[in-house]
């Protein structure tokens, strides 16, 4: 069954989410990274950051999939088997990347939602979660901007640690998260 893991691989559904958040996590930083190509005000801009909006909300409807994959049964196996510290620091890595791809969308929500903006997902305004409130915008711009700079090292530190495993230790962490051949 795709949603179901093997005891040597992530179930299809968990593999083609992760790979396709990493995908969206890209665009997302990139969106932000990039409107500095465009003057304030003008329509590139508006694009850009509406595109942002987008996608983050999307990385946000996509976690949820992911956790109930997660939950459907145990990972698959590590071998050779990583000491017991690797494993707990593993689990928190990814306990803090759901929480980082939980939170930053409901961030950002609540940033255009006091600024007295309307958000837009795929077509449908969602509804505003708080009333105007510039300086209430400010603060929750400021925990974004700063969560937003840690995810860069979550997401950076999790694929490095995928890199040593794969390369250095040897064993089947990388394999195991890895789309199917033939």
């Amino acid at each position: 069954m795709p949603w179901t893991s093997s005891e040597s691989r992530y179930s299809t559904v968990s593999v083609l989410l992760h790979w396709l958040m990493l995908v969206l996590l890209i665009l997302v930083y990139a969106s932000m990274e990039l409107r500095g190509i465009f003057p304030k005000g003008s329509g590139g801009r508006s694009l850009i950051r509406e595109v942002h909006y987008m996608l983050g909300l999307t990385v946000f409807v996509l976690v949820w999939f992911r956790l109930v994959a997660r939950s459907l049964g145990p990972a698959p196996k590590i071998f050779p088997a990583s000491p017991q510290w690797q494993t707990l620091l593993a689990r928190v890595m990814h306990w803090l990347l759901y929480l980082f791809m939980i939170s930053m969308p409901i961030l950002g929500w609540l940033i255009t939602s006091a600024e007295g903006h309307q958000v837009m997902f795929y077509g449908f305004d969602l509804p505003l979660l708080v009333n105007e409130d510039k300086a209430l915008a400010k603060q929750v711009e400021h925990w974004h901007v700063l969560i937003g700079n840690i995810g860069y090292w979550l997401i950076g530190l999790h694929a490095l640690a995928g890199l040593y495993h794969h390369y250095v230790v040897g064993d089947n962490t990388l394999l195991r998260m890895m789309p199917k051949r033939g």
